[in-house]
């Protein structure tokens, strides 16, 4: 008998979109597993990354988890740097933001994207097997990545295209945090811009299996946003681990993502998001306006601030627009 196809919830637009509150707390359901963002494992393996630790708070190298995964698909006598170093190599060269609608297009279309669609494919099954998971939840958000998941063997993904405001965005992106480096109002718009195009291109092409999300709509409702994700991948509403705006985290082991991923216990999701309104300076706030239009006109964020809640279930794609690349 055939076994069921491994179940990927892929988180996919720009960082500082909240992806990682969103996973961890996915990850307390049974039989959920929030990876983080994979596609940092090889490069934060080797210590070549922004944090080489896991979630668990160990490093990659010692978690009981990703030192058992970061062997697969090595080939024999080669050194963890130099396997790093070819995987990084291999995403670089196929799997970027702007390889998106090539891989869109033309799928396992060299062999750099074979070889990284191999040990995609074996990486995901291998988590799955140690630590008995049926859906794992992938925040890497990178539409590369998300882009591929159709052409590996005995996966079905299911996309989650998460936005924020881009105002806001670039505000979270203007403070120091832990790890994160600071990137400027202009920077961070670019990357929203060009991140959010690709992510709407893909989920325009798997509409039945696509959520479009708003941050802004998640902490209005977080216990019916997590609901709404459960139904998405065909999982049962009852597991929600969301008590109104409350959830209680354990312990993750996830690569990379947000610093507030080490956080544990009674955790309370806040229902404001505003600080920008008075904290971002004027140009920045310009910036992030004129550069992140016409999308972010489209996604519903106006200059009188984010789009109203509850539209969330109208619709599971991206809104209408001419796809576009960049």
């Amino acid at each position: 008998m055939t076994a069921p196809p491994l179940t990927i919830l892929c988180v996919t637009g720009w960082c500082r979109s909240g992806s990682t509150i969103i996973g961890n707390v996915l990850n307390e359901i049974p039989g959920f597993f929030h990876v983080g963002e994979l596609h940092f494992l090889w490069k934060n393996g080797a210590g070549r990354g922004a944090n080489s630790l896991c979630g668990c708070g160990s490093p990659l190298t010692g978690c009981p988890v990703w030192s058992k995964i970061l062997p697969v698909g090595r080939p024999p006598g080669m050194s963890a740097e130099d396997h790093a170093d070819l995987v990084v190599r291999r995403q670089l060269a196929c799997v970027r933001t702007r390889h998106t609608w090539r891989v869109l297009r033309r799928g396992l279309h060299g062999d750099d994207i074979r070889e990284h669609a191999a040990l995609m494919t074996r990486t995901y099954h291998a988590v799955a097997e140690l630590t008995g998971s049926r859906v794992i939840v992938d925040t890497t958000k990178i539409p590369g990545e998300a882009a591929l998941l159709p052409h590996l063997e005995g996966v079905r993904p299911y996309y989650v295209h998460l936005v924020r405001d881009p105002r806001a965005v670039a505000q979270s992106w203007s403070r120091p945090k832990d790890y994160c480096y600071v990137m400027p109002s202009r920077t961070s718009t670019a990357y929203w811009h060009g991140f959010n195009l690709a992510s709407q291109a893909i989920t325009r092409r798997h509409p039945e299996r696509s959520l479009f999300l708003r941050y802004e709509e998640f902490i209005a409702d977080p216990a019916g946003t997590i609901d709404t994700l459960l139904r998405l991948c065909g999982a049962d509403p009852a597991a929600n681990p969301m008590r109104d705006r409350t959830v209680e985290l354990r312990t993750n082991h996830t690569v990379t993502g947000n610093p507030d991923r080490f956080s544990t216990g009674t955790t309370v999701i806040r229902d404001r998001d505003d600080s920008w309104r008075t904290e971002l300076p004027l140009p920045a706030k310009l910036a992030a306006t004129t550069l992140s239009w016409p999308l972010s006109w489209r996604y519903g964020y106006r200059h009188g601030g984010p789009p109203p809640a509850g539209t969330r279930r109208a619709r599971t794609a991206a809104p209408s627009a001419e796809e576009q690349q960049s």
